[in-house]
């Protein structure tokens, strides 16, 4: 993966990218009263190879003049046939309301479908307002079953297209 979003750069995940991204994603949460969890939730984020590269998933990051302003990233999961979670779409405050989390979206969704996937699943907290926002006007439904103790709302979309 590389594409360009303005002058926003989205590349694969990079060894040298763990302690920056962990960072991005650790100061986002904080901002939020919501925890770092490294040996829960976030567990994944310092895990990359584990949790997303041998797993058929993908782990993004957002570039902006050579800094580590956000990340996206997706893995298979098992809360329903040939389904994926996206997760840690996170973003600096600088780089927010430019369009930017829209245009990760539909990346991610894009690469997503590409690789056959079904349905996407996305759980996230409440007080990240901007998210639930961007998911709900992006086509996610409601649905149940959060299962990560920090989140209190989970959403699913369904890829599969009719045919004629």
């Amino acid at each position: 993966m590389k594409k360009y979003y303005q002058d926003f750069l989205i590349r694969d995940w990079q060894e040298c990218d763990r302690i920056p991204a962990a960072e991005v994603i650790r100061s986002v949460l904080s901002e939020y009263g919501l925890g770092w969890e490294p040996n829960g939730a976030d567990q994944d984020v310092l895990q990359v190879e584990e949790y997303y590269l041998a797993t058929g998933g993908e782990f993004w990051i957002i570039e902006h003049q050579n800094k580590l302003v956000g990340t996206g990233a997706y893995y298979p999961i098992k809360r329903s046939e040939n389904a994926v979670e996206i997760r840690k779409m996170y973003f600096l405050p600088s780089v927010r309301g430019l369009g930017l989390g829209k245009y990760l979206l539909q990346q991610l969704e894009e690469a997503i479908a590409s690789r056959g996937f079904l349905s996407i699943w996305i759980e996230t907290a409440s007080v990240l307002a901007q998210a639930v926002k961007l998911y709900e006007s992006n086509g996610y439904i409601s649905a149940t079953g959060v299962e990560t103790t920090r989140c209190d709302r989970v959403y699913v979309k369904s890829l599969m297209t009719n045919s004629p």
